[in-house]
């Protein structure tokens, strides 16, 4: 594993959370839309402005975030994640498969479009985790 990091989900205001976060903290924010990525076309139009994944990197501050909820639904207690980056593939598979025992997976893990091996789970303990690798170096924006 290379690091880890917070990944906070917002119910449709993401973009004013992390323009906010970016104001207080500094450094650089990236943020994609719905309607900027390969997944537009497969999403409702009313979603297009919702953001599918921003980053904030201010030095040791790293902050992802999402307005993507799933079919769960915004709540607390699903809205913060911790995110670890593998230098792996096989370091990867091996957390999720530990990590996934007597928990809930939620996103297999699976290559996505924008370059990385990713899963997503929730622990034995309710502890929500997003494994990912990135493979290729894609920029999203």
């Amino acid at each position: 594993m290379t690091d880890s990091n917070s990944y906070i989900t917002f119910n449709g205001n993401c973009a004013e959370a992390m323009n906010f976060y970016h104001k207080c903290f500094g450094g650089t924010l990236d943020i994609q839309t719905v309607g900027q990525s390969p997944v537009c076309d497969d999403m409702p139009t009313k979603m297009k402005n919702t953001v599918l994944h921003s980053y904030l990197n201010a030095g040791p501050l790293k902050l992802m975030a999402t307005d993507m909820v799933g079919n769960e639904a915004y709540k607390r207690g699903n809205n913060m994640a911790i995110v670890l980056h593998f230098e792996s593939e096989q370091s990867l598979r091996k957390s999720f498969e530990l990590l996934a025992q007597d928990g809930q997976t939620i996103d297999q893990v699976h290559k996505t479009f924008w370059g990385a091996l990713y899963g997503c789970l929730t622990d034995k303990f309710g502890i929500r985790w997003l494994l990912n690798y990135q493979y290729e170096n894609i920029k999203t924006n």
